[in-house]
């Protein structure tokens, strides 16, 4: 008796430990998004911040990021099991940012191939260790190299994976929010899942090039698309009006680095006084802002 109570409590105990099914929300037919939120990831949300998601196709599925920790991503698998019948057969991470790869190993299995920019393999390989390191105490989740898995597919330019009546062409481009951004656009439903080379409300982050990101950005701007899907904010409808923020505050730091090291100021006077007339148009500006001036300040003061 004492044994099959014990088994109870174990079950039970398992139960309220299980991952929960994600909430998503269909923004295009068959395109599905879970919405994060505009929070430093930490111990209580474990990183699950960015918005992930998946595309359903009439073959197979294709998951695009897969969350903060490894948790997160069996929420979306279990999400994909709730909404279709399908199996993966893709796994898609748009850059190399914790938030948008620790869920990968939910999505490990036969027949499922992961796919990324031809620099992610590097980016993980050289942050993986520093990832995991930090992982327990930043986010209070355990990885371990097992969880870090770089693609199967690398794309180096362009690539379209055929979904079963459903192709999505896969954009790798240059060195912007990072050096391993890429885009996926759905032909189907004229959506662009564009991810953090789109920042909406959440201060942009640059982790690549401020002159690269500033370049995509007008190439993507002279594209129309119906929805497009950023990393990190609600979902666009009215694009590229929505951009325009971003792209602002991008060339503010462009416009204002520039004129300061004319007049030969130094990195730290730039970090207290450049961009902050825009503080009280972002979230987590003070969070980002000071990383963001001094990662452009050093590739601009070389840029002659």
């Amino acid at each position: 008796m004492r044994l099959l109570f014990a088994l109870i409590l174990s079950l039970a105990s398992g139960s309220m430990s299980a991952a929960p099914v994600l909430s998503v929300t269909e923004v295009a037919p068959g395109v599905y998004v879970h919405l994060g939120v505009h929070e430093l990831p930490d111990t209580k949300n474990h990183g699950a911040i960015a918005n992930i998601g998946f595309i359903v196709g009439e073959r197979c599925v294709a998951v695009i990021d897969t969350g903060g920790n490894p948790r997160q991503g069996k929420s979306l698998k279990l999400a994909i099991e709730h909404t279709t019948s399908k199996p993966v057969c893709y796994v898609i991470n748009t850059h190399v940012h914790p938030d948008h790869i620790y869920g990968n190993t939910a999505f490990k299995a036969p027949g499922v191939q992961f796919v990324g920019h031809q620099k992610l393999a590097r980016a993980m390989a050289t942050r993986g260790l520093y990832y995991i390191d930090k992982a327990a105490d930043q986010l209070d989740v355990k990885l371990t190299a097992d969880d870090i898995i770089p693609p199967d597919i690398a794309v180096k330019d362009h690539l379209d994976l055929d979904l079963g009546g459903r192709t999505l062409k896969l954009t790798a481009h240059r060195a912007a929010h990072t050096d391993n951004d890429l885009t996926v656009y759905d032909e189907r439903t004229d959506t662009l899942w564009i991810s953090d080379l789109l920042f909406i409300e959440h201060l942009p982050v640059i982790d690549g090039s401020l002159k690269g990101w500033l370049a995509e950005l007008k190439t993507l701007e002279s594209h129309a698309y119906k929805t497009v899907i950023p990393g990190h904010g609600p979902i666009v409808t009215d694009w590229p009006k929505s951009m325009q923020p971003e792209k602002a505050y991008l060339e503010m730091l462009l416009t204002e680095i520039r004129d300061m090291i004319k007049q030969g100021k130094y990195m730290e006077e730039a970090v207290e006084t450049v961009g902050y007339s825009a503080r009280g148009q972002w979230r987590l500006f003070d969070e980002f802002h000071r990383k963001n001036v001094t990662t452009a300040f050093a590739e601009l003061e070389w840029e002659n």
